[in-house]
């Protein structure tokens, strides 16, 4: 078929097939049994990635007012979209390094009981699907600061990805005292 034949709407007809064709068989990979969907993102130097389920938001970083009196990974609250939400630098946290909040940081929106949390991070890279094979050669996170909190570390697209449970982190007795 020649391109130069169609005429414009032949063309976007053409692109449309193709487009749904193509929707349907990712729509199939996605449903697929055995796949796990996450988030990707950066925290200092490690890529960590978290269960789709367990991030209810992603946000640019807004204006943080500080707590006095709290932990120094507790940056502050944040008002978003009228609710007051605890901000924590994830970094500083886990590692103890501060996060310099750039135009490619993010807040992490989590919900934990009666409430949510904002985790900030250095980067988000999206989606991440991780497949049986995938899940099969994982590995034990080694980094005695992640242990309680990593799953599994897994090769995604040549990156490795630190299967991170924010169900873990919310419950950890010590994220939840946030008072100095």
């Amino acid at each position: 078929m020649n391109a130069l034949a169609l005429s414009p709407f032949e063309i976007l007809a053409r692109y449309e097939r193709l487009s749904l064709a193509h929707a349907l068989e990712l729509e199939d990979r996605l449903d697929a049994p055995g796949l796990w969907r996450g988030i990707g993102y950066r925290v200092g130097a490690r890529s960590l990635a978290s269960g789709i389920e367990e991030i209810s938001e992603l946000l640019a970083v807004p204006a943080i007012t500080p707590v006095p009196g709290t932990q120094p990974w507790m940056l502050g609250i944040a008002n978003v979209r009228g609710n007051l939400v605890p901000v924590i630098d994830l970094a500083r946290f886990l590692f103890d390094m501060r996060t310099t909040p750039g135009e490619r940081s993010r807040l992490l929106v989590v919900r934990q009981g009666g409430g949510a949390v904002a985790l900030l991070v250095d980067e988000v890279y999206g989606q991440r699907t991780v497949d049986e094979t995938q899940r099969q050669t994982s590995v034990a996170e080694d980094d005695p600061r992640l242990a309680r909190f990593v799953e599994r570390r897994v090769q995604v697209d040549g990156q490795e990805l630190a299967l991170f449970s924010m169900s873990r982190l919310v419950r950890a007795p010590d994220f939840r005292q946030a008072a100095a």
